[in-house]
């Protein structure tokens, strides 16, 4: 050791004064040559995109939703993606980051080694996707908090009209500890599972839709039907509310995809355009399927389109070409419109807002399509692994959803019984009927 400390020091004498002016400068430009580089251009973009993805949780999220409620819930609704986004930014910070990326090399977790932000500063950073580029710390924590805020808001959609305010924000703080925290590590993290595997998933199809997706089914099978469902009239009070928020969607959602790229480079570019057109595709093909079964298209039908086009997309945007987003933006529709008029009625669920029936389903399509269409043979840009092939990735894709499915499918189970023992997951009769606008909240949305 001390051999190694004179060697060292005579290292930096020789790099130091006892080289002429012109060899110091030439041995400085090199280390900074060496160095990764904040590009100021990077950090402005996304500053950006992370804000709008929290554009896309509030206003969007809670406008979409609340559009398709009762008017009598239409607040309620604003009240619970209001409140589990900023109850998961607090978790996020204390330890949810930790246990997402803290260094770990577990293939389920990060670890305890970022709780409470410890060790992060102005001037530590995070990688990209370029060796050579780097973007302050903190605005990739708060990029990734983001995702982490809009997924369990997601879930809510699928128990509208019939849950405990209390239910909502105990279930979200459990099931982001032992469901997405997890899923996050395992697909995102370089030690994670599913990273390993080399699974594509670009910004979040099995992390943020397929996760949602399932939470959300098993949410709303464990607690019931709405009454009146079948017989009293549970049509969306404001489409008006609901295509603004749907609009918010897609607007916010070029900071969800684009901005995963974590540069603003080529790459993003494939990104934004991939977002433009599966998500136009998909809308179209939505209200097509409407028009040729029910001789109309409605704005519901075209919401619900571009929202599947969105989910989509998601973990396929970087890496596919814009034909196969046209391609895989119409096959999602034909998936998820089958579930929503078709099987969830088969099957006697009610997902009030079709969460499992678009992100859960669409986030599958999505994500076994990008293991197919990424192949430079169909557009795509290729496999990473250049000996990978199309149904080498393809396979791993589904390994990759067979392993969301299954960890919160069991996780969200224990969760919603856990939290039914605790506080109850469901109102009573009386307030249900009156609404959860004045039962849970004493205020009501609109003012006759």
């Amino acid at each position: 050791m001390k051999t190694l400390a004179k060697l060292s020091g005579l290292s930096a004498l020789v790099a130091g004064s006892a080289l002429p002016l012109w060899a110091q400068e030439a041995t400085t430009e090199a280390a900074e040559a060496a160095a990764p580089v904040m590009d100021k251009g990077d950090v402005a973009w996304m500053m950006i995109s992370t804000v709008l993805v929290l554009f896309m949780i509030l206003p969007g999220l809670a406008l979409f939703y609340g559009g398709l409620v009762r008017s009598k819930n239409m607040l309620s609704v604003l009240m619970q993606c209001t409140l589990v986004a900023c109850l998961v930014m607090v978790i996020w910070v204390i330890y949810g980051y930790s246990f997402a990326f803290g260094g770990s090399t577990s293939a389920f977790w990060g670890g305890f080694g970022k709780m409470f932000l410890a060790g992060v500063t102005t001037e530590s950073m995070a990688a990209t996707f370029s060796a050579d580029y780097v973007i302050p710390e903190y605005l990739f924590i708060c990029f990734q908090m983001t995702f982490a805020c809009i997924t369990p808001a997601l879930v809510v959609g699928a128990f509208a009209e019939r849950i405990k305010f209390s239910a909502v924000l105990l279930f979200t703080a459990l099931w982001v500890t032992f469901a997405y925290f997890p899923i996050a590590h395992m697909v995102w993290d370089a030690s994670g599972l599913i990273f390993n595997w080399g699974a594509i998933d670009f910004a979040g199809g099995t992390v943020v839709h397929i996760n949602a997706g399932v939470a959300a089914l098993i949410g709303c099978m464990v607690i019931g039907k709405r009454i009146g469902l079948g017989k009293e009239n549970m049509a969306p009070h404001s489409m008006v509310m609901t295509m603004i928020g749907a609009s918010m969607l897609w607007v916010g959602w070029f900071g969800f995809n684009v901005g995963s790229n974590l540069e603003a480079n080529g790459g993003a570019t494939l990104a934004m355009i991939n977002t433009f057109i599966c998500t136009a595709a998909a809308t179209m093909a939505w209200c097509a399927i409407e028009g040729m079964q029910r001789g109309k298209a409605s704005m519901l039908g075209a919401a619900s389109g571009m929202v599947t086009g969105l989910v989509a997309i998601t973990p396929a945007c970087g890496t596919i070409g814009p034909m196969g987003a046209i391609l895989l933006g119409i096959v999602a529709v034909l998936f998820a419109y089958f579930f929503v008029t078709v099987v969830k009625n088969a099957l006697g669920y009610d997902d009030s807002l079709d969460v499992f029936g678009i992100h859960g389903v669409a986030g599958i399509v999505g994500a076994v399509g990008t293991g197919i269409l990424t192949s430079s043979s169909l557009g795509g840009i290729g496999y990473a692994d250049e000996a990978q092939t199309l149904i080498g990735q393809t396979i791993v894709q589904i390994q990759a959803v067979a392993v969301t499915v299954v960890w919160t499918g069991i996780v969200s189970f224990v969760l919603f019984k856990l939290v039914d023992m605790i506080v109850g997951l469901r109102v009573d009769t009386e307030s249900e009927r009156i609404g959860l606008d004045q039962t849970s909240h004493g205020e009501s949305a609109y003012h006759a």
